[in-house]
């Protein structure tokens, strides 16, 4: 293959649901194991780690960025996660209990903490990552962990379901003051960084393999407010943006496209519908990205991962705005193997 030039203006095409020049490459995040298997290196880990040096990190995301080049990407994604400030995702992960249970909690809670915190804890990631984006990259990613995801690591998920029926002004309150707060995380990252980025999006797992995980009606009321609050915020820098969300949504895509204004939807699984019914549901309504399932590029070999790549990038043509990569992310336990017959697959289908 001939020597590959980034060009970040690709996904922001693909975002825009235009066809880009060349068909991109886009992953929600990339293992560090997985990169450090390939490489030999562990350069990943000097990013994530709050105690190395500005120039460390800038040297380790130049590394990143020369080693998504190598493998066809025209960006690299990153973000930094707001429940790294609440319980480090404990309860969203449900090892921990909720630590909101009436409307005194959500009151009292230290809000302001919370957004100075991100702020302080953060910069010190997105400060080195300007720097260091190589030339024709740019980044996709931003303020990690929407509104429902946020949400669960005050609550848990079961917390939750719970609160909204024993305190339901509780409910409604938390839901609000996140919504003020990750806004106000926006809007800082938006003013300071967004220059780095050439798609923002947060992920936030509204749904599950066969329905949303909280009533359709709930998520219209209480978090496409906040949600068309951010978007509204990245399109007023001229930026397009990527909601990654699991799940059977199409009850509140709708809502998601016309009255948020996502402009593209990263993860999907075969199990819910190929990338074929995504692209024929919303390909002519915003960029579709991703389309290889997890299941594929863990259980088959690397033949079989080219084969079943290759035919995605085939059954996208002339589809609008896409971006191949996993449905999902390339997680510690994808073979690197896999992981390289999926972009060569797509590189060789360029050419």
């Amino acid at each position: 293959m001939e020597k590959f030039s980034p060009d970040y203006t690709n996904i922001i095409d693909a975002a825009l649901n235009k066809t880009p020049k060349r068909l991109p490459l886009y992953e929600h995040a990339i293992s560090s194991e997985v990169v450090k298997q390939i490489t030999g290196e562990d350069f990943l880990a000097v990013v994530h780690n709050d105690d190395t040096s500005f120039e460390d990190k800038v040297e380790a995301f130049r590394r990143f960025c020369d080693f998504c080049a190598e493998h066809g990407y025209d960006v690299i994604p990153f973000e930094c996660c707001t429940n790294a400030f609440v319980q480090q995702g404990r309860a969203l992960r449900g090892i921990s209990p909720g630590i909101i249970n009436d409307v005194s909690d959500v009151e009292n809670y230290d809000w302001r903490g919370l957004v100075e915190n991100y702020k302080k804890g953060c910069e010190k990631f997105f400060g080195p990552l300007a720097v260091g984006l190589r030339p024709g990259m740019k980044a996709v990613g931003g303020i990690g962990n929407g509104v429902f995801e946020v949400i669960q690591d005050f609550t848990s998920f079961t917390g939750l379901c719970m609160l909204q029926v024993d305190n339901p002004e509780a409910y409604t309150l938390l839901w609000r003051k996140i919504g003020d707060a990750l806004f106000e995380i926006w809007q800082w990252f938006m003013e300071k960084y967004s220059d780095a980025f050439a798609v923002c999006r947060f992920g936030d797992d509204l749904g599950f393999c066969s329905a949303t995980l909280i009533a359709p009606d709930d998520i219209r009321t209480h978090i496409i407010p906040q949600y068309k609050r951010i978007v509204d915020l990245v399109h007023s820098y001229k930026k397009p943006f990527l909601l990654h969300s699991c799940g059977r949504i199409y009850e509140v895509m709708d809502d998601l496209i016309d009255t948020v204004g996502i402009d593209a939807k990263h993860s999907n699984e075969d199990s819910i519908d190929t990338f074929d019914v995504w692209l024929d549901k919303y390909g002519d309504r915003i960029g579709n990205f991703g389309g290889v399932e997890m299941n594929v590029l863990c259980l088959k070999t690397s033949t079989e991962v080219k084969e079943y790549v290759t035919n995605i990038c085939r059954m996208s043509e002339g589809r609008g705005g896409v971006a191949i990569g996993s449905g999902n992310q390339i997680a510690s336990y994808v073979k690197p193997e896999c992981f390289i017959a999926m972009t060569e697959a797509v590189r060789e289908y360029r050419s």
